[in-house]
């Protein structure tokens, strides 16, 4: 006999630590706007094991510049971002690394000439809002990355792939980030209405390539509401 009880609706949903975000301290006064190959870069050097993690993820150090991640820098091979005393580095982790990846604190990384301090880190447990969005999205190879309407469906894909149901998804402007291979070109993608289960899921996993650059990282976020009013806006 199969059988399969009803799911209990009351029973609150328990993030796992199987994956994690370690959010650090840092003291550093300005980076490039395009810093994401050399952080990536001097990550890799001070945790030789990052490279190698699959689920391994680095989040870019966002400012004023920059703006809420939908607006494209004006000139992001020269302009530098002025970091505040607030700014923090954030890495996304496999749990068994937690302990690893807190070796980071009290390195001091070279950021094409900036120096960056790494202090303390903290672990954060991913997010169950049913929001949740990625500055990039590598466009793979085969799609035109001016194809907006491809690139949706490709994502959509991925997504499908993960299990993730698509009620609610808005593709953002395009973004170009350097890599000495030539530049890589992304877009932004949010999703809306979905489960804690799913939520967490795409957190941890995230879509497409270049993790350890920044790209295909879900972030919570509170709506998508105004996200959508403003997109509308610059079309």
């Amino acid at each position: 006999m199969f059988w399969e009880e009803e799911k209990d609706e009351n029973t609150p949903y328990t993030v796992p630590d199987d994956v994690v975000d370690i959010v650090y301290n840092i003291s550093c006064k300005c980076l490039p706007l395009d810093h994401a190959f050399s952080l990536s870069n001097a990550i890799r050097e001070a945790l030789p094991w990052f490279d190698d993690e699959p689920l391994a993820g680095l989040h870019l150090i966002h400012g004023a510049e920059s703006g809420n991640g939908w607006m494209r820098p004006e000139d992001p091979a020269n302009e530098v971002l002025h970091l505040s005393r607030r700014s923090r580095m954030t890495l996304r982790v496999p749990g068994h690394r937690v302990e690893d990846a807190g070796r980071l604190s009290g390195a001091v990384l070279d950021i094409e000439g900036h120096r960056l301090e790494v202090g303390k880190g903290k672990t954060r447990l991913f997010s169950t809002l049913p929001t949740q969005f990625t500055r990039y999205v590598v466009v793979p190879e085969g799609i035109d990355h001016e194809d907006e309407e491809a690139f949706m469906l490709y994502a959509a894909g991925e997504l499908k792939a993960l299990e993730v149901p698509v009620r609610k998804l808005l593709c953002g402007r395009a973004h170009a980030i350097r890599h000495p291979d030539g530049d890589l070109y992304t877009r932004s993608i949010m999703l809306a209405d979905l489960e804690p289960e799913h939520a967490v899921r795409l957190q941890q996993v995230g879509i497409g390539s270049h993790r350890k650059m920044g790209c295909g990282l879900f972030l919570p976020h509170k709506g998508i509401r105004a996200v959508h009013e403003v997109t509308a806006d610059k079309k």
